[in-house]
């Protein structure tokens, strides 16, 4: 198993594509890249806290690839807009990923650079590159947020089309 941390706008969003990726064994929302510790969500909304909302991705590497989960992150998000996703604005809810060796820091570098050279969005990636650092698990409620809340206005508006465009565009890589 490996693990891999990002950090894509709203967990919900995130954590609802990558709960249907084949490969993933898991995905925690939770926070990472703060000052202070143990941080609530009302720290992290508020700015205050330097947290980001991140997933927590735990995958077997023979089934999906590190490269593989950040096609579907750079896919899934606006990794051109700082520190926004939608209506969601300010730092917790920047793009970033966390590695967590050497080699997922060069596959993450890589990737950024041949989208950017390809041109695949009209503005250059500004997704942050940063060593992991703690990773603090949200909130039980946050958890398979969007499974247990589909119905929500905020799930319905912006959760679901996010998940219905990677079942469209990664079909072949979705559990079955």
């Amino acid at each position: 198993m490996a693990i891999a941390v990002l950090g894509g706008g709203c967990f919900w969003c995130l954590e609802a594509v990558y709960d249907r990726l084949a490969g993933v064994t898991a995905v925690e929302s939770g926070y990472m890249g703060g000052r202070v510790e143990n941080p609530t969500y009302q720290q992290v909304c508020g700015g205050n806290s330097g947290h980001v909302e991140v997933i927590r991705v735990t995958f077997e590497p023979q089934q999906i690839s590190f490269a593989d989960l950040l096609e579907v992150f750079f896919a899934t998000h606006d990794p051109t807009t700082l520190n926004r996703q939608g209506n969601d604005v300010g730092d917790q809810y920047r793009s970033v990923i966390f590695y967590e060796s050497e080699e997922q820091k060069k596959e993450a570098e890589k990737a950024i650079a041949e989208l950017n050279a390809k041109h695949v969005w009209s503005n250059p990636i500004v997704t942050a590159v940063k060593p992991a650092q703690r990773f603090y698990v949200a909130e039980d409620y946050h958890q398979t947020y969007y499974a247990n809340n589909a119905s929500e206005p905020y799930c319905q508006l912006v959760v679901g089309p996010k998940v219905k465009k990677f079942e469209k565009a990664f079909a072949m890589r979705m559990k079955t």
